[in-house]
């Protein structure tokens, strides 16, 4: 029986590819990304890994096993120990203040993909909120690897390429795809359906968060 990971990915893979040759990552593997654009990306990453922290701390909330209650918590506890580091590292090396950071909103693409994910965690239950958490584990893991592999001689941006191409984080999602298989496996066709449409909707929002700080949007209203 195919698992679900393994349908999902292989039902998404040509919109990974659009996420994997877009201009965002291919100007950061060679290290041409313009300041602008990664500061954006920066702020954005960090308004939404608070965002992820609490829908992760949702699922935990909604595991069936004590096992998974451990895991999505210490997830919880790691993005958000994360944005911290990136207030300390990131933005104390592109000059980012913390005063600065909390004055710039939530960019459209950041309100979109952080509203859809806690919404999805908060409102459906437990397996889908799995298939909306995924992607951002898994497509971070694959870009970082792919980023790595290519990356330009003193990259600018070596310190974000690492943290996402390292056998910590991939031993991580590795374990988030299992767990996230193993829920799949003991659900009905109906919620499985459900579960690859959230994992769908949450790689077209990675694609667009990316989009998004490649040309710094913001809300250009009002």
């Amino acid at each position: 029986m195919t698992r679900f990971s393994e349908a999902a990915w292989a039902a998404n893979a040509g919109l990974y590819e659009t996420i994997r040759t877009m201009g965002f990552n291919e100007e950061l593997a060679a290290g041409t990304l313009k300041l602008g654009a990664f500061k954006h990306y920066m702020v954005q990453d960090a308004h939404y890994l608070e965002a992820f922290g609490r829908g992760l701390a949702v699922a935990a909330a909604k595991a069936d096993t004590a096992d998974a209650i451990v895991q999505f918590s210490e997830a919880a506890k790691v993005a958000i120990i994360v944005e911290r580091e990136l207030h300390e590292e990131f933005f104390q090396k592109f000059g980012l203040g913390q005063e600065e950071f909390q004055a710039t909103p939530l960019s459209p693409a950041c309100h979109h993909y952080t509203s859809f994910l806690l919404a999805t965690c908060w409102a459906e239950p437990y397996p889908v909120a799995l298939a909306a958490l995924l992607p951002c584990f898994w497509i971070y893991a694959e870009i970082g690897k792919d980023i790595h592999a290519r990356a330009a001689k003193d990259n600018p941006y070596q310190a974000w390429i690492d943290t996402y191409a390292g056998e910590e984080f991939h031993e991580a999602v590795r374990a988030v795809i299992a767990t996230t298989d193993e829920v799949a496996s003991r659900q009905t066709e109906e919620t499985v359906a459900k579960m690859h449409l959230a994992f769908k909707r949450a790689t077209q929002l990675e694609w667009m968060f990316w989009e998004g700080a490649h040309q710094e949007r913001d809300w250009s209203v009002g």
